[in-house]
């Protein structure tokens, strides 16, 4: 990861009033506090992005200055026949570039629902190459707990294009048959964050169509469960005791969930907690609980620690 320069250095020779705008400094982590971004929220160079989705995306407020990261718009591929796929290459630099966002930038990532949707922002990101990025702990409600600004405005951008562009990784979101192959292999496990009656198959999948039930060996860990009360991420000691409470001592973990999104606050948990082999299944059951020859079952040692 690029270490942008201090804010606070002073370039040799220069005039502290004739100083050009200093980058950000570095992101303590892939997570920050709600203290931390309102010291540095008009940092030059700091880019404030609001990924909420559903009513949350319509609410009509935003932390000041908040640019929409649209996951059910244009940060979305609307050809794919799971919501939320993510776009290829093109299309992911076009859409950033249109918030004005370049590749010497920073980024914080927050949703009005506390800490849902803005982890699968921040997994596209670095699945695009880009690693400046970190998730604001608790998002809105976080931050109006706190009793910072809110702007009566949704989220907005009509200032001009970035330079941003997409270096895919190759691993990070991955595809059926990867997660299949995951799902036999001793030293892999895959963790689904939907609610445990949908894991079960006891309560009804929100999507039409799909088969009720999980992926024969995968394990349940709802991304709630990663939370506090608050919604704020639980200490890192906390989040590796409820992987491994799961998982053993496996390292290489791939998730999944309804529609690709809170499986990223399961990698962001995981991430948190010391873990980096990590992979999200980008079409989640979306994908796999469509009537297909994809195994589904309803019981099974897979609930075991869950």
């Amino acid at each position: 990861m690029t270490t942008p320069e201090n804010a606070s250095e002073e370039l040799s020779g220069t005039p502290p009033e004739a100083q050009p705008d200093a980058p950000p400094e570095p992101l303590p982590g892939p997570l920050v506090g709600a203290d931390w971004l309102a010291r540095r929220l008009d940092t030059p160079g700091l880019v404030l992005l609001d990924a909420s989705v559903g009513a949350h995306r319509g609410a009509g407020r935003r932390i000041p200055g908040a640019r929409p990261f649209d996951l059910d718009g244009a940060l979305s591929d609307h050809t794919a026949p799971a919501p939320h796929t993510m776009p290829g290459a093109p299309e992911f630099t076009e859409a950033v570039r249109a918030l004005g966002i370049d590749d010497s930038d920073t980024v914080v990532v927050y949703d009005g629902a506390g800490l849902y949707s803005s982890a699968r922002a921040w997994w596209m990101l670095r699945a695009m190459g880009f690693d400046r990025v970190a998730v604001l702990d608790g998002g809105l409600p976080a931050w109006t707990a706190a009793g910072l600004p809110v702007e009566a405005a949704a989220p907005a951008y009509e200032g001009p294009r970035g330079s941003f562009t997409a270096r895919p990784r190759a691993g990070l979101l991955v595809d059926s048959a990867t997660v299949a192959r995951a799902l036999t292999d001793p030293a892999a496990a895959v963790l689904d964050a939907r609610t445990r009656g949908r894991f079960a198959g006891t309560a009804p999948e929100p999507r039409p169509g799909l088969r009720g039930g999980h992926m024969p060996g995968a394990l349940n860990l709802p991304f709630g469960e990663l939370q506090d009360r608050a919604g704020l991420m639980r200490p890192a000691g906390e989040l590796r005791a409820a992987f491994r409470e799961l998982a053993g001592d496996r390292e290489r973990l791939y998730f999944s969930c309804g529609s690709g999104v809170t499986a990223c606050v399961l990698a962001l948990g995981a991430d948190l907690a010391g873990y980096r082999e990590l992979a999200v299944y980008d079409g989640s059951w979306s994908e796999w609980g469509m009537p297909s020859e994809l195994p589904v079952t309803t019981n099974g040692p897979e609930k075991e620690g869950g």
